[in-house]
């Protein structure tokens, strides 16, 4: 059995920051019109970077979320570099943003088939309802992390705080499937 080394994509990281200090919105969008702020609608202000490509929602809270970067490095550069926008366009902040990664979600290939129904009656804390979702729902406990698994062998993995627990979901679970005999390559 051609045992091969999953390839694995990081897709987002969604990170959240605090500056610790109010914001007003207001000010923000007229100094940056590129910004989007609908507050009848939502709460916070849209403030999006070109590279790298990130969107970072703002809250008057001071408290701000960031979406679309393939890494944690870049999750943390694209906050910085929001604030260092900020700050040259004279928006006041006093301290610099405190960044915690909240998720990783990467999509993973695993080069060959998989036994959906064995995989879900093998695999501990796995759910499989065809009829709602077509594939298997596997959380694993360490690292914490629930991986979606396809028939086409495709996975998607979520709720990974680091990169290294990606890696490190996705290849117990590859071992697991090899060693139950859940893979099928053609």
């Amino acid at each position: 059995m051609p045992f091969t080394k999953p390839i694995i994509d990081i897709v987002n990281v969604v990170a959240s920051a605090t500056i610790d200090q109010t914001l007003n919105l207001n000010d923000i969008i007229k100094k940056f019109p590129d910004t989007e702020y609908h507050p009848e609608q939502f709460p916070g202000l849209v403030f999006r970077l070109k590279n790298p490509k990130t969107a970072t929602l703002i809250f008057r809270t001071g408290k701000m979320v960031c979406t679309g970067s393939k890494s944690s490095d870049l999750a943390r550069k694209a906050v910085k570099l929001v604030v260092q926008k900020l700050r040259k366009g004279g928006i006041k902040i006093k301290k610099d943003a405190v960044v915690t990664i909240q998720n990783i979600v990467s999509s993973i290939n695993l080069g060959g088939r998989i036994h959906l129904e064995k995989a879900a009656r093998t695999l501990p804390r796995s759910m499989y309802e065809p009829e709602q979702f077509p594939g298997v729902i596997h959380r694993m406990i360490d690292p914490k992390t629930v991986i979606l698994i396809f028939a086409s062998g495709k996975l998607v993995c979520t709720g990974a705080k680091t990169e290294k627990d990606v890696f490190r979901s996705v290849n117990n679970l590859h071992s697991m499937l090899e060693e139950k005999d859940l893979m099928i390559y053609d």
